[in-house]
């Protein structure tokens, strides 16, 4: 591993370049040893970087995707912020505790997706709109593609660098973008702005705004509209209102049915449930199976005991490391959780303590009575997976609330009610992981969906 000689200062980015606040956020390492620092602005630093985005005028759209081109490349390969593609890796897994591997492939990844933002864009606009009111198409009368604010505020994730391969797709649609980073991984928005800015960017569009809980309700309050990660707690806190957009649990599913072997998916099934370290909301988080469970709970905690304890930083590393208090407080929360569900890898399992003051976090796999047990929409940030029989008399109502669910069957009459299903975002069918997400593909949904609106505009 490289070594972090220095603490790297993360500044925040205003509208007139960085800005090193006197509150500064300690940032460690999973061991406890330091890292960086954060800065984090007052309120009143909010509201001007805000101020600014509205006055702001945008690129044109071309000029934009090139900016997002270069930023692009930049961000994946380049030395941006003063740090190396692989100091910046470094400093993402050592202190959000990802695996170095899970690390590197979502920076390639992020950077493949801001290349094709106009390959997104065009899918997500209806196909009777046109970009502009200056179109042929509106001589006669045409929808024109347009955006509902000036603003968006995006109160970011901090468990996978790949969430930061979404909100740019504002920016090309002209948005301002003001972004407050999670205090568990800033490096990547700082990353990712850093990059636009070099790239050609105007500092007044795009602003990276570390604050406290004052400021993020500032944040949301002075933005056209917003983009939210967070639990169950947080989609609650904002059902209903139109100007946010909220990035919550996934409880990604799959259904594997009698007249297909699951024998032959289990590859599919382990990877669901562990790759990315089994930290994505587009993870396994629940299985089921037409027939008796346990001979499948047998084989994937077979496959997942075996995968290995390692250090974040580890090029062999595939699963999540915490500090050993925040492991140990996940194990007793799974374990009152979990209750009399049969643990063929339990709580007392699920801390691999590497002796240094952090611990790996291991798989758990937990075999549950009935299809419709609540305990199978629980989402932990390890592969935490729960195992669980269906019959055709459940029909979708066990895979009702899925970000992404994998369907391993032959009744195409169960396809048409899992498509029909409306709180079922993404289906795979056959041997298709859940956590497979293609640039030009929806995630939940395209962004600009809830960004943009058709108005019409007929012209002589």
């Amino acid at each position: 591993m490289a070594a972090v000689r220095e603490l790297i200062a993360l500044d925040a980015l205003g509208p007139k370049g960085s800005y090193r606040a006197r509150a500064r956020r300690p940032l460690a390492d999973v061991r406890g040893a330091p890292v960086g620092e954060l800065s984090l602005v007052p309120p009143l630093f909010v509201d001007r970087g805000l101020a600014a985005l509205h006055r702001a005028t945008p690129l044109p759209r071309r000029e934009l995707l090139d900016v997002l081109a270069r930023a692009a490349r930049a961000f994946a390969t380049g030395t941006v912020a003063g740090l190396s593609p692989q100091e910046y890796r470094d400093a993402v897994s050592r202190v959000s505790g990802l695996p170095a591997g899970v690390v590197a492939t979502a920076t390639a990844a992020v950077g493949a997706r801001l290349e094709r933002v106009e390959q997104s864009l065009d899918r997500a606009r209806p196909r009777g709109a046109v970009d502009d009111w200056r179109d042929p198409a509106t001589r006669g009368g045409a929808a024109v593609w347009t955006r509902r604010g000036r603003v968006l505020a995006v109160q970011a994730a901090g468990n996978h660098p790949g969430t930061h391969s979404l909100w740019p797709e504002a920016l090309a649609l002209g948005y301002g973008v003001a972004v407050r980073p999670s205090r568990r991984e800033p490096f990547t928005p700082h990353r990712l702005i850093s990059a636009l800015r070099e790239a050609g960017l105007p500092e007044d569009r795009l602003v990276f705004l570390p604050t406290d809980h004052a400021g993020a309700d500032r944040l949301l309050a002075g933005a056209d509209l917003g983009l939210v990660y967070g639990g169950q707690d947080v989609v609650d806190r904002h059902r209903g209102d139109r100007s946010v957009l909220t990035q919550g649990p996934g409880r990604s599913k799959i259904l594997i049915t009698a007249d297909a072997d699951w024998r032959r998916h289990l590859d599919v099934v382990v990877d669901s449930v562990s790759r990315h370290g089994g930290t994505g909301c587009v993870n396994a988080t629940a299985v089921f199976v037409e027939g008796d469970p346990a001979p499948l709970c047998m084989a994937l905690a077979a496959r997942l005991a075996a995968l290995p304890s390692l250090p974040p930083e580890h090029p062999d590393a595939v699963l999540p490391v915490q500090p050993l208090p925040a492991a140990r407080a996940l194990a007793d929360h799974l374990r009152a959780r979990a209750g009399d569900a049969v643990a063929w890898l339990g709580a007392d399992r699920v801390v691999g303590d590497l002796g240094d003051g952090s611990a790996v976090l291991r798989p758990a796999v937990h075999e549950l009575p009935r299809a419709d047990d609540a305990r199978a929409g629980i989402e932990l940030p390890f592969p935490c997976v729960w195992v669980a029989p269906w019959d055709r008399r459940s029909g979708t109502a066990a895979l009702r609330d899925s970000l992404v669910l994998t369907l391993v069957t032959d009744d195409d009459d169960l396809v048409d009610a899992a498509a029909r299903e409306p709180s079922i975002r993404n289906l795979y069918l056959g041997d298709q992981p859940t956590y497979r997400m293609e640039p030009g593909l929806p995630h939940d949904g395209y962004l600009a969906e809830f960004l943009m609106r058709s108005a019409a505009v007929i012209r002589g």
